[in-house]
């Protein structure tokens, strides 16, 4: 009976961490302080930055704030997602609806509580960002011209909590913002892609249903050869032995691209959204070897 019990327990911790995307939040938080210690200060020491108390709340507010924002996505996408994923959506609905809703406002309690200490200003940019998530995990999302491009800001703001408090604004933090900007609309729209069934049957009115898979293809492609300027901008920046990074990427994209065209199947979607994830973390650890 107690195996049985602890068996449920860590069924209940493994769904939650899936509801919350973990692993994201793992990346994101890990982003974070490589960003801080490589791009945006790089001049003070590691361990100054990861003991840095400020900046450890800023990051414990941004991971909580992104972590609430994907349980209600989560709970609002419940029935597309069980015609897209049913085996996910099995396990992430072990959690109830109604237990998922207190989870969501206990976490951005903890997001707000986190910002507080750092400064009135902090609480104010979380709790935009917190409202942000909100409008569009509950009408946005469902909207095709403002969708992907608004999912995208959501994912690269965080990042902008770290750079106002380091006050870096130099041209390069752009040129990463910009690359990674583009990266994830491209996953985002294949996303898209991958999830045209229940989206569809949803009434989600994203790119493909509106205006079918050619079409979107093309966007697509739009995407990833506007890409290719920031990384054009990087690769003649001093980046170390991060450069290779951004060559490597060139034939990434490319390949992608044959890919996306020589096929149509969910399978397919799947395989190139999972392979710009992959891309998205090499270029996180990456960060490690500017300036090497």
């Amino acid at each position: 009976m107690k195996t049985s019990t602890k068996s449920h327990f860590w069924i209940k911790v493994f769904s939650f961490f899936t509801v919350i995307r973990g692993y994201n939040i793992a990346v994101l938080i890990l982003a974070q302080y490589l960003t801080s210690s490589y791009i945006l200060a790089p001049d003070k020491d590691l361990l100054d930055i990861i003991f840095d108390p400020q900046l450890f709340l800023l990051v414990l507010a941004t991971a909580c704030s992104c972590a609430a924002g994907y349980i209600i996505n989560n709970f609002y996408d419940a029935e597309k997602d069980k015609i897209n994923r049913p085996k996910k959506y099995l396990l992430e609905h072990l959690i109830s609806q109604q237990s998922q809703l207190v989870l969501y406002f206990l976490i951005n309690g903890i997001t707000l509580i986190a910002a507080g200490f750092v400064s009135f200003n902090a609480i104010l940019f979380f709790t935009v960002y917190i409202f942000s998530i909100w409008i569009y995990s509950t009408s946005l999302k469902r909207l095709f011209w403002i969708s992907n491009l608004f999912a995208t800001l959501l994912v690269i703001v965080p990042f902008f909590a770290v750079t106002l408090y380091f006050k870096n604004f130099e041209i390069i933090i752009f040129h990463h913002a910009t690359f990674l900007f583009l990266v994830i609309l491209t996953r985002d729209m294949i996303k898209d892609l991958e999830n045209y069934k229940g989206d569809w049957v949803k009434q989600y009115r994203t790119f493909p249903v509106v205006f079918g898979y050619r079409l979107s293809k093309i966007l697509i492609s739009l995407s990833v050869v506007l890409t290719f300027l920031p990384i054009y901008w990087l690769i003649n920046s001093s980046l170390g032995l991060m450069s290779y990074y951004f060559y490597f990427t060139i034939p990434l994209l490319l390949i992608l691209l044959i890919l996306l065209w020589q096929g149509s199947s969910q399978k397919r979607y799947l395989w190139l959204h999972n392979l710009l994830k992959a891309h998205i973390l090499f270029g996180v650890l990456g960060i490690y070897f500017i300036y090497k």
